[in-house]
């Protein structure tokens, strides 16, 4: 995993140590829950000046600790303050760089709340104007929906204070930087995460000062409006947004279907793209699709219609795109042969040391946070915020267990009273691990239990890899799918696509130019020119 490096020299604020191991934390913690992160294009964040960054919200405390993690510098974030008064929560959150803000739906108190409001916005974008970088979420809350809901005015209001003081101070503009948190499913234990950062938002200057206070206000308001409006528009454009979740779906299958065809038209080898790859793949099926709905709707709804009833089918048969794309021509007993040695390989190093010391360091919690997750869910939790739960409740148990099992080894190992010291004692070189420090022992059991942890969810992952290998080719030897009418329906939708897109100039291209800010990508997608012959 690489981690962007921070920036430095002048103009930038200084990292202490306490944010460095918060956000050490924050890396540990999102490299655990997920098996793959990828950051793309952090050479997009201006190297001078401050930095706003805004994303939309979908899973609660997983995006702050995710953005918190991947992006260079030392970050502040916005939090609603009741966030603050949870024990242990509030702690981490300061810790990590959280700045409180007093929303008027929190408090019934609304003459105060707003004065509140406005001193705590200055004082951020006063962090913001001499150079520091700051987290805002404008839709103000998390949510589970498939679009983004409406973005409100904090980011833009902010931006217009932090570069009027920097303005005056004769400081570098502070900029706007959209970044699209993609995940395959947050809310599940080593899935993948894509955080993607999108180019330097560009607005109209900002409004000159008069002197008539009410045209200021007027002038202002103008201004923060049609930033904010242009805020949603571009959060729908980096989370690629779409109404209903079953249009984002469709969306990402068909990127799959498309990808693999134009493996077959390369010759190349069918693998698996790493998870930014795909989300890239599907902002370009999201943008062909959307600009043929508007030019020949006719033949896009067609289109979808196909692609869903093909997907029904699979879906039926308990079977992915991916399932038919990578069927070999020939199925030989070579192949079964190998293919089943690689599980049995796999299998027997998840019973080595490392496996059971990962089950002995970590099941007890693990079961503790799906307890606890459980209960909540019971309670009436948001689907929202269940991610948020297991973050939390994760961070209370497993060190506390730690330190309870990293303290019973330590007493077994070296008190005189523990018969495995005892036993330890018969051999004059075993006797030697009994005359360890105290301290020492301990340390080293705390930090190999969450080590131990990583190491066999990389042995865990590749068993898993090998049994859904097993499970497919199980599903290529059953007839009964009749896999020459799949393959050949799947690779004519394939080739339709691919067709489609190839007439088009769509993202990832080298003939793309994204859109101005405040507009979606369909915006610039265009016919490809051909040339005459």
């Amino acid at each position: 995993m690489r981690w962007p490096k921070d920036p430095s020299g002048k103009g930038h604020p200084k990292i202490n140590r306490i944010y460095r191991l918060m956000r050490r934390f924050s890396r540990a913690i999102v490299s655990i829950w997920f098996r793959e992160i990828n950051i793309v294009d952090d050479q997009n964040i201006p190297p001078e000046g401050g930095v706003i960054f805004i994303s939309w919200h979908p899973s609660g405390l997983i995006d702050p600790m995710l953005m918190h993690a991947s992006l260079p510098g030392k970050l502040s974030m916005i939090a609603k303050h009741t966030l603050f008064k949870v024990p242990i929560m509030g702690r981490l959150i300061r810790g990590a760089g959280a700045v409180p803000i007093e929303r008027s739906q929190d408090t019934s108190d609304q003459d105060g709340s707003k004065n509140r409001n406005r001193q705590q916005l200055d004082s951020v974008a006063a962090v913001v104007a001499d150079g520091g970088r700051l987290i805002i979420f404008p839709e103000g809350t998390t949510h589970t929906d498939s679009t983004v809901k409406r973005a409100r005015s904090g980011a833009a209001r902010i931006l217009l204070a932090a570069r009027r003081k920097a303005e005056r101070d004769g400081k570098p503009a502070p900029q706007l930087v959209p970044v699209g948190l993609h995940y395959s499913e947050s809310q599940t234990f080593r899935e993948r995460a894509a955080v993607i950062v999108e180019r330097v938002m560009q607005f109209e200057a900002i409004p000159v000062m008069v002197e008539d206070e009410e045209e200021q206000d007027r002038l202002d308001r103008d201004w923060v409006g049609e930033v904010t409006d242009a805020i949603g528009t571009e959060l729908k454009r980096a989370s690629l947004s779409k109404t209903t979740w079953r249009e984002r779906t469709l969306i990402w299958k068909s990127r799959s279907l498309a990808y693999a065809e134009k493996i077959r038209q390369t010759g190349g080898k069918l693998v698996k793209p790493t998870y930014a790859e795909s989300v890239m793949g599907a902002r370009r099926v999201r943008a062909g699709w959307e600009y043929l709905a508007l030019n020949n709707p006719s033949m896009t709804t067609q289109m979808v219609n196909d692609c869903e009833q093909h997907f029904d089918q699979l879906e039926q048969r308990n079977l992915t795109p991916l399932d038919v794309d990578a069927r070999p021509d020939r199925l030989t007993r070579m192949g079964s042969l190998k293919l089943l040695i690689s599980w049995a390989w796999s299998a027997v190093w998840m019973l080595g040391l490392i496996s059971w010391s990962a089950v002995f360091g970590n099941l007890v919690p693990y079961r503790a946070n799906g307890t606890a997750v459980r209960i909540m869910k019971k309670r009436g939790a948001d689907q929202s915020i269940i991610g948020t739960l297991k973050v939390i409740s994760a961070v209370v148990f497993f060190p506390l267990w730690w330190i309870v099992a990293s303290s019973a080894l330590t007493w077994m190992l070296l008190s005189s009273a523990s018969p495995v010291n005892e036993f330890l004692q018969l051999h004059w070189l075993l006797a030697m691990l009994t005359e360890l420090p105290v301290v020492l022992v301990f340390v080293l059991f705390f930090l190999w239990w969450p080590t131990s942890a990583k190491l066999h969810l990389r042995l865990y992952a590749r068993l898993v890899v090998k049994s859904r290998q097993l499970q497919r080719w199980k599903a290529w030897k059953d007839d009964e799918h009749n896999w020459e009418e799949l393959v050949q329906r799947q690779r004519l939708l394939a080739g339709r696509l691919v067709g489609l897109g190839g007439d088009l100039i769509l993202p990832g291209d080298p003939d793309w130019v994204d859109p101005p800010a405040g507009k979606d990508d369909v915006e610039s997608v265009k016919k490809r020119q051909i040339p005459s012959v």
